[in-house]
């Protein structure tokens, strides 16, 4: 037996994804964006309204960017999506987080998440049904403690949040179940 929930966006897991971008002025603002994916080998599009303070930013600065937020760090990553940055002139004071200017792009990284991707502004897409932002990534820094010795990010190290829209709730990922590409092949006979 199943049960209808009519209208209802059921996507699990979703990223918390923390974005960042320094107004006209250098001042740096951040939100919590569950609505983001990669769209390309290099892309990322964020779904997030235009009139959040850190979209002006990201038009403003033509770069942002984008962290993974962890379980260490859930109670800022929350902050910053609750509090406007439209109210709040200075939400990094209030949340305890860092904002270090990128090497490679006009926008801030905040180093207390494990895991930062630096993108440039590539275009927004305004149609009737969906507004997104697009950007490159231009480089991705992970720190130390989240690289395994194969030199890549292991996902058991890394304690990211992810979003239950459900139940309005955050999780962390951690157990692998299978190996992408490979699964499979056992019904490709």
């Amino acid at each position: 037996m199943r049960k209808d929930f009519g209208s209802l966006g059921a996507v699990y897991p979703m990223p918390v994804l923390i974005v960042a971008a320094y107004d006209e002025n250098g001042v740096p603002c951040a939100m919590n964006a569950a609505w983001g994916m990669i769209c390309g080998m290099h892309e990322i599009a964020l779904f997030i309204d235009e009139d959040h303070k850190t979209t002006q930013n990201i038009f403003a600065s033509k770069a942002f960017t984008v962290s993974l937020a962890d379980k260490d760090h859930i109670v800022p990553a929350d902050y910053v999506g609750i509090a406007t940055g439209n109210k709040v002139p200075d939400k990094f004071a209030k949340s305890g987080l860092t904002a270090v200017k990128s090497n490679f792009v006009n926008a801030p990284v905040i180093p207390e998440f494990p895991v930062c991707m630096e993108c440039e502004l590539l275009e927004v897409i305004n149609t009737e049904h969906v507004y997104a932002i697009i950007g490159r990534i231009v480089n991705t820094s992970a720190d130390e403690k989240v690289i395994g010795e194969n030199g890549k990010i292991e996902i058991d190290k890394l304690n990211a949040l992810i979003f239950d829209q459900f139940q309005a709730g955050y999780y962390v990922t951690g157990e692998k179940a299978g190996q992408a590409w490979r699964d499979g092949r056992q019904l490709m006979d």
